[in-house]
């Protein structure tokens, strides 16, 4: 018999974690917290209960949960499916997190026709279904994952997370921004000039699409759902609002992806040249979703929060991303590229004719061509 009113969540001391344990306590909930202990937060009322375990195993979940039942597992770290699994029919609700990733095409552009996602893709879009897909074996599990969920739960709900930026993300890839914004550097170099869109959310309202899904369980039972902010930015625009954030400005210098070294560690090579943008209509048609902060003023906060921060976790967040910051090899990368850039137009320059509209626009009434014989 599920324990009315209460609620498991597993993981929960994450960027989104804190917001949706509050939000699930604000709903009447009582909230119990499984997760490895690595680290607390405190933004988690002390009057939660916290299990200690690994969420990886079906072994050590047995240990940590034994036959507890709860009304409302929120399955956000860990396996997800062993996690469902042990539950099998002893939660009344469950909903687990997943990832864009699980959409084929996400990773291998060149598995689809034509090249790389629809944009914007939906839920509708073929998910990976064998090991041996292009996309990999990371996206096939995921994808997996998925379908065992349902199979174990058929009202289950999945929402699948996109990139998750803003305070306490374990490695914020936008630190490769920040930094360099803090540093006040004249220019910034971003790989084709920056406008590729990649789809993010903002942890606080990321955890209100959890919770969307909580408040209305008849309108989300056995549903995917594709998660982001409403508002995306390309590449570009988010240096312009993450330098703006820490008073700064600078040129965004455009290179081809190949040469964009500096920005490596936040545009992966190997994915820098195309949208993976998603559709989250579905999200707010049926369950009412939208940003609680706009992106702009998100992505402001969130680099705020890091800049406040730099002293305690610049060294750990610049260790994991790999970024040498060497500003003396990317000026010389830039001043060997305009220089390459002008010899080329020197070369091969053309003067660009601005062609007319199309469409006749006669000055004289009665004449059957206008001033340009059309």
């Amino acid at each position: 018999m599920n324990e009315a009113n209460s609620a498991l969540v597993v993981g929960g001391t994450g960027p989104t974690g804190p917001h949706i344990v509050n939000g699930l306590i604000a709903r009447g909930y009582r909230v119990t917290v499984f997760h490895r202990g690595t680290h607390e937060s405190n933004e988690i009322p002390d009057s939660v209960e916290h299990i200690h375990g690994d969420p990886h195993f079906s072994q050590t979940i047995q240990e940590a949960l034994g036959q507890r039942d709860f009304e409302l597992v929120v399955a956000m770290y860990g396996r997800t499916r062993l996690v469902a699994q042990h539950f099998g029919d002893r939660a009344a609700r469950f909903v687990a997190i997943s990832a864009l990733a699980a959409t084929r095409g996400h990773f291998a552009r060149d598995a689809l026709f034509p090249t790389g996602l629809p944009i914007p893709a939906s839920e509708t879009e073929p998910a990976v279904q064998t090991e041996a897909d292009p996309d990999g074996r990371f996206a096939w599990r995921i994808a997996e994952t998925e379908r065992e969920i349902l199979a174990l739960h058929k009202h289950a709900t999945i929402l699948r997370y996109p990139i998750i930026y803003g305070p306490h993300q374990i490695l914020p890839v936008e630190w490769c921004l920040i930094r360099r914004a803090l540093d006040r550097r004249p220019f910034v170099i971003l790989p084709d000039g920056g406008l590729q869109i990649i789809t993010r959310g903002y942890s606080l309202n990321m955890a209100h699409a959890v919770l969307c899904a909580v408040d209305r369980a008849q309108e989300a039972r056995g549903q995917i759902f594709n998660c982001g902010d409403e508002h995306q930015l390309s590449y570009r625009q988010l240096a312009e609002v993450i330098a703006s954030a820490v008073g700064h400005c600078w040129e965004i210098v455009s290179l081809p992806t190949a040469l964009a070294t500096p920005v490596w560690p936040m545009a992966n090579p190997q994915s820098a040249s195309w949208h993976r943008l998603y559709n989250t209509d579905k999200l707010k048609r049926e369950l009412g979703y939208r940003d609680l902060v706009p992106a702009v003023e998100a992505m402001t906060n969130s680099v705020q929060w890091y800049a406040e921060r730099r002293a305690a976790l610049a060294a750990a967040i610049e260790k994991e991303l790999g970024d040498p910051y060497d500003y003396a090899a990317e000026d010389r990368l830039v001043a060997e590229w305009r220089q390459g850039s002008q010899a080329l137009l020197a070369r091969h320059k053309r003067e660009y004719v601005e062609r007319p509209h199309p469409y006749p626009h006669p000055r004289t009434p009665g004449l059957p061509q206008d001033h340009r014989g059309r």
